[in-house]
């Protein structure tokens, strides 16, 4: 190029406009809302955690609670046989739950009145005085098999169907036709009922005539129908929905000296063993006669099952 010659012009590059950085200390936010949503929302599972592993090495002590069905007509009030006995054993060392139902017709030793068929316990406590039916065969019990009762429940049949229906029924899964031709009435009267093999939901009426029929078998059968109905029941009392409906109705039908206390000490074992209690019913196999022929319990048989279940 010829000095003097004039430069060619250069058209400047736009100056690309700025851009603003990203908004990273938003993203950062973002985060620490989450962490701390998630501390938050894991909060209660650390603390539920940490209870059931205290709850494991300092478990409650265990419990044996009496229960007591009234066959109890208008006007009797406690004064009544008792339908049913079961013994509910509470291992919450071991987070085992166990059921033992006593036939209505075994003979146990009762302090003060010798050999007594066990419905009538109850009648002979509470003719010395009013409240102390559970006491009385308590004591026999203890006696009778070396099981200390710790707390008791006494429902009659109304009070069953009330706490049925409090859950909204129960689901039962009848293995056979089962069908009474002659099942009792309040009033004395007795009606047809039929149940047919299956998965049938049943409410608090229809649960109570499931648990008490015995003419198409025997007790011993309607003892473990028995067992099948509470199973059920404690499956239900999983949902806290049902809570104030039950207390309601344990607070009116319902008498037991089982305190708030015991219920929240216990619960854990119960709900970790809902509908799947270990149960045994004494029956033929274990049961013996007296001298005087009366049927009564082979404890040998028993103390096994029942040292290993019952502290």
């Amino acid at each position: 190029m010829q000095q003097g010659s004039p430069q060619p012009y250069v058209v400047p590059r736009p100056t690309p406009p700025s851009r603003s950085p990203r908004p990273r200390q938003r993203r950062g936010c973002l985060c620490t809302v989450g962490v701390l949503a998630f501390i938050l929302l894991m909060l209660p599972v650390f603390f539920c955690g940490l209870g059931f592993v205290v709850y494991l090495v300092v478990p409650p002590p265990p419990m044996t609670i009496l229960v007591m069905g009234l066959d109890a007509r208008a006007g009797e009030g406690a004064l009544a046989r008792t339908d049913s006995v079961l013994l509910v054993g509470l291992q919450p060392g071991r987070l085992r739950v166990s059921i033992l139902s006593i036939p209505r017709d075994l003979f146990i030793d009762v302090p003060n009145y010798g050999l007594q068929r066990i419905n009538a316990v109850n009648v002979l406590g509470e003719m010395e005085t009013l409240g102390s039916g559970p006491a009385l065969l308590a004591s026999a019990v203890e006696n009778s098999f070396g099981i200390g009762i710790d707390r008791y429940v006494r429902m009659n049949f109304q009070g069953f169907v009330e706490l049925i229906d409090a859950v909204g029924g129960v689901t039962i899964e009848v293995d056979r036709t089962i069908v009474d031709d002659a099942y009792p009435t309040a009033d004395g009267g007795t009606i047809s009922i039929r149940f047919d093999p299956g998965t049938q939901h049943m409410d608090g009426e229809r649960a109570l005539m499931y648990a008490r029929t015995r003419h198409a078998d025997d007790d011993y059968r309607r003892a473990e129908r028995q067992q099948q109905v509470i199973s059920a029941l404690s499956l239900k009392l999983l949902n806290p929905v049902y809570y104030p409906a039950v207390i309601t109705v344990v607070s009116r039908s319902v008498e037991t000296d089982l305190t708030l206390v015991d219920m929240l000490s216990q619960a854990p074992t119960v709900i970790l063993n809902a509908g799947r209690f270990e149960r045994q019913v004494i029956d033929r196999d274990t049961i013996t006669a007296a001298a005087d022929g009366s049927a009564i319990p082979d404890y040998a048989a028993l103390l096994p099952w029942i040292s290993e279940r019952f502290d």
